[in-house]
């Protein structure tokens, strides 16, 4: 017998039952894919404990026990199991009152979401619906439980996931819902930034982040979570593109790019610095250094929404490199393409995926040629990768060997020798392994600039005289 038939008839046995529920019957019906087994039950979490060790639990986490749910490992994997609950919620505080209750109808009425406040009886089967589930996921609509107003009030970030929802699903949010979403926006300021971030990383890797975002946008909720998007409406780009204004573009290129979190994030951020730099030069509107604006824009923006470091660095150099990338032409030479692939790193990808997203012109021809082009830049990647690891590629002579070799201490004096053997190498000039050559070469360097230093002070000299 399956874990999670065991279960239910150890549960059943001590007079208790389990109930499927939430967003795993939901993907059930949906024929969606679902890892999660989340399951209620009337028994307390002490019963619980036993129960789940009876069924053959290999191992126990209580980590929400106080708020009613244990965590319990089988041969399958994880599940958690919370005891029928009915919140409260007082005044000015966003955390509930948990108090357990015994009827599953009290439990799935405090749940936010029609398709998300179902059960399904393990070892029946059968589905308990009270609020009409299965008829908006068959209508295809998201609408809260019992008043809007309520359930958003409760917890304000249900606002975001009603229309994450509806991204991910490609559903429609039920118009008395998204009145009340519109009407409670403003009480997301009261919920944490960790939680938002976390909640806006899901909306960009649904199906439809693009519409998300003008949802968001429409509702009021955009320019209390990340108010630097809001400007971009008011940037106008120049005539010819397909979208006028900026915001436009990206929602575009956002919904192009593949479900990756870097490259979504990065799609979603990579024109915020055009409003800081627009200007207009012989009659043409131009954004100079937006990249650059942009990075640290993006820096600044997935700080505050609490993302890890490691996330943080990568959608801010993509930011950075994306005119790179958009600015390739076929005359590049072989060592172009190895230090763009140098400069890129492990964001490579990503970059060239974001570079095949931001072709929205509104002419088919315009749009083959970009693409033509960044399958060409994409393959010139894949060959001179195949030759050799170009991220290996370096200066034959370090550091160390360059103080040995001009007898002089560490200083700034090395990186740019360093930098011209690693351009011969790129330019496939000079052999990586070659230290013989770079010996001969770097010194040669050194003579040629200290040769042009002396002259210019010698100039300098003579015109003080």
């Amino acid at each position: 017998m399956n874990p999670t038939g065991r279960l239910a008839r150890i549960f059943r046995q001590a007079g208790f039952d389990l109930y499927l529920v939430g967003g795993p019957v939901r993907d059930r019906i949906l024929g969606r894919p679902s890892n999660d087994l989340d399951f209620t039950t009337g028994a307390r979490p002490d019963r619980v404990k036993v129960l789940a060790r009876r069924a053959g639990a290999s191992s126990i986490y209580t980590v929400g026990e106080r708020f009613g749910t244990i965590g319990a490992v089988f041969e399958t994997g994880p599940v958690e199991i919370t005891t029928f609950r009915s919140d409260s919620y007082r005044p000015g505080s966003r955390k509930p009152d948990v108090q357990f209750g015994d009827s599953l109808e009290a439990d799935l009425s405090r749940r936010d979401f029609t398709i998300n406040a179902m059960a399904q009886d393990v070892l029946s089967g059968r589905i308990i619906d009270p609020h009409g589930g299965l008829a908006d996921l068959v209508a295809g609509r998201i609408r809260a439980v019992g008043t809007a107003d309520d359930r958003f009030r409760e917890d304000p970030l249900r606002v975001l996931r009603c229309v994450r929802f509806a991204a991910q699903l490609g559903f429609d949010i039920e118009a008395g819902t998204l009145a009340a979403a519109r009407r409670t926006a403003g009480e997301l300021r009261h919920v944490s930034a960790e939680r938002i971030g976390a909640e806006l990383n899901l909306t960009l890797l649904s199906q439809e982040p693009g519409r998300a975002l003008v949802t968001l946008l429409e509702i009021g909720v955009l320019g209390l979570v990340m108010p630097e998007l809001i400007p971009l409406q008011q940037t106008e780009q120049e005539e010819r593109r397909q979208h006028k204004d900026v915001f436009a573009h990206t929602m575009r290129v956002l919904s192009n790019t593949p479900e990756v979190r870097e490259t979504r994030w990065a799609a979603l951020l990579h024109d915020i610095g055009k409003p800081q730099t627009k200007s207009i030069r012989n009659r043409r509107i131009r954004f100079f250094g937006h990249e650059e604006v942009g990075a640290r824009m993006a820096r600044k923006i997935m700080r505050r929404l609490k993302f890890d470091g490691g996330l943080t660095d990568r959608v801010t150099h993509i930011v950075r490199l994306h005119m790179r990338a958009n600015a390739y032409e076929p005359g590049w030479t072989d060592g172009a393409v190895r230090r763009f692939i140098l400069e890129a790193g492990e964001d490579l990808d990503e970059l060239i995926a974001l570079s095949r997203a931001d072709i929205t012109s509104y002419r088919p021809r315009r749009i083959e040629a970009g693409l033509a082009r960044v399958a060409e830049l994409q393959a010139r990647c894949e060959h001179l990768q195949a030759e050799r690891d170009v991220a290996a590629l370096d200066s034959p002579l370090d550091g160390h060997a360059l103080m040995e070799l001009f007898d002089r201490p560490p200083g700034v004096w090395i990186k740019p020798i360093k930098q011209y053997l690693l351009d011969l190498v790129l330019d496939g000039e000079l052999e990586p392994d070659d230290v013989e050559g770079a010996t001969v070469l770097a010194k040669a360097f050194v003579r040629r600039h200290t040769e042009a230093a002396d002259a210019i002070e010698s100039e300098a000299h003579h015109a003080q005289r």
